[in-house]
This record gives C-alpha cells, sequence and structure tokens, in this order.
C-alpha cells in the first residue's frame, strides 16, 4: 500500500505530542498529516510546525465545535484511499502500519489497533492484561479511533450529529457497518495511551466513568457497554488502593 494520510484531533497536547508524531513518522508511511486543532493555548502549534519544517507535510486546521465537527474536517482533507485516525496522546506499536494491512480485506472498512491506557503509578500486569480485555470487549461494541485505519470512501459523505462531543468515534464504526463493511481489530498492532496525568486524579477519573455511563446510555444503548468502563474505573480504584497500601509497609 502507499502512503496514507493521517487525521489528528489535538488540543493543548504538548505533554506527549513530540513521542506520539515520532511513533506516526517511524511507523506509519505519512502523505500528510491532517492536524484539526481546538485553539491549542500550549505548545501544541510549535510541535507541529516543528515537524513541518521536517517533513514538509503537516496541515494544521484551527476550529472550534465538537469532536463530531472535527472529525468530519479532518474527513474532508483525505485524499489517499485509506487514511489514520491517531489520537495525539497515543504512541504506535512497532511496525504498525505494516502489521495493519494484514488485515484489509475487501469486506473490511476499518482496521483498530488495540488500545492499552498507560496508568500512573500501576504496576500490576494482571490489571494491564484485563485493561486490554476491557478495551477489546468495548471496541466490538462500540468502535474506536485511537489508532484505526479507514477507508476514505466509505466516510466521505458521513454526517456526524453535532452534539456528539464523544461517541463520535462510534458513530463513525456504525457508519462504515451500514454500508455493509466489517470492522475489525488487527492482528498484533495496539497503541500505548498516554492521558494527561490530570485525567488520573480520582475525580476526574469518576467524572469520566460517569459521562461514560451517560453516553452509553444515550448513544450505545447496549447494557454489556455501559458496565465495561464503569467496572475499569472500579477495578482501577481498587488496584491504586493496593499500591498506596504495599508502599505504607515496611520493606
Amino acid at each position: 500500500m502507499q502512503a496514507i494520510d493521517v487525521v489528528m484531533l489535538t488540543k493543548n497536547s504538548e505533554h506527549l505530542l513530540v513521542k506520539c508524531l515520532a511513533s506516526i513518522y517511524e511507523n506509519v508511511p505519512v502523505h500528510n498529516l491532517i492536524v484539526v486543532d481546538g485553539f491549542s493555548t500550549d505548545r501544541t502549534l510549535k510541535i507541529l510546525n516543528r515537524f513541518n519544517k521536517q517533513y514538509g507535510n503537516v496541515k494544521v486546521f484551527v476550529m472550534n465545535g465538537s469532536r463530531a465537527r472535527a472529525r468530519e474536517k479532518g474527513i474532508s482533507q483525505v485524499e489517499t484511499d485509506w487514511f489514520l485516525f491517531a489520537d495525539s496522546d497515543v504512541i504506535l506499536s512497532r511496525g504498525w502500519f505494516e502489521n495493519a494491512q494484514k488485515s484489509i480485506r475487501s469486506d473490511v472498512g476499518a482496521v483498530w489497533g488495540l488500545n492499552i491506557d498507560v496508568i500512573p503509578k500501576l504496576r500490576d500486569k494482571r490489571f494491564v492484561r484485563l485493561q486490554s480485555l476491557v478495551a477489546l470487549h468495548c471496541f466490538t461494541l462500540r468502535g474506536g479511533t485511537h489508532d484505526t485505519l479507514v477507508r476514505r470512501d466509505l466516510v466521505a459523505d458521513i454526517k456526524i450529529p453535532e452534539e456528539l462531543h464523544t461517541y463520535e468515534d462510534a458513530y463513525i464504526m456504525k457508519w462504515i457497518k451500514k454500508k455493509g463493511y466489517k470492522t475489525v481489530v488487527g492482528n498484533g498492532i495496539y497503541c500505548l495511551h498516554y492521558k494527561p496525568p490530570e485525567n488520573w486524579s480520582t475525580s476526574n477519573a469518576v467524572s469520566n466513568a460517569i459521562l461514560e455511563l451517560k453516553c452509553g446510555l444515550v448513544y450505545s444503548k447496549n447494557f454489556a457497554y455501559m458496565v465495561y468502563y464503569p467496572f475499569f474505573m472500579f477495578y482501577w480504584f481498587l488496584q491504586i488502593a493496593l499500591e498506596n497500601v504495599r508502599g505504607l509497609l515496611p520493606t
């Protein structure tokens, strides 16, 4: 397969953007990096400008609005037959694109790489395996765009409800399926997801769990998915508590 476009949404993404972009350029043949930015106030735009000077193929569009509008804007700029949705806080696995191509078939519309959240202060490998299982089931139920290869012609005409600031990824995956194509999990491809440190505070974690639950009730209408994320957050609380207890024990 020839070079592909990469679509990325950003807003104040400097905490991991350099490593994220490096992993993309190392593991994907980038035709154009199409970035839709929500008026970042940190060093995000400077970092993007630096990569553009190096590669000469970074296109930045600054706009307000929901993630739904940003996704549509990015898609509208794609020129290649396939393109990659990549989040601005992920690091792609080695050989991501080469391995992703192995899952492309005539009836496949999207290929997803497993999303693995990297959680600060957590060293329990059993939890990481559980988190990967939860992520896999969540994608099966609702889709995702952390690191997803998409067939452009299937979404060129997509109209995402503007109110979908979340679950716009689920809408995209359902759109592809309604056109008779499969969305599949690629074999041996994944991304490490480094959310901003503040996202792992207890208050933000609870808020995110509640938001996912509410969105699931409104948009997913799938009870199985609605319990996955809150269960994941509960298990995370438990693991962090155990880590803190271990830290207090004498060695």
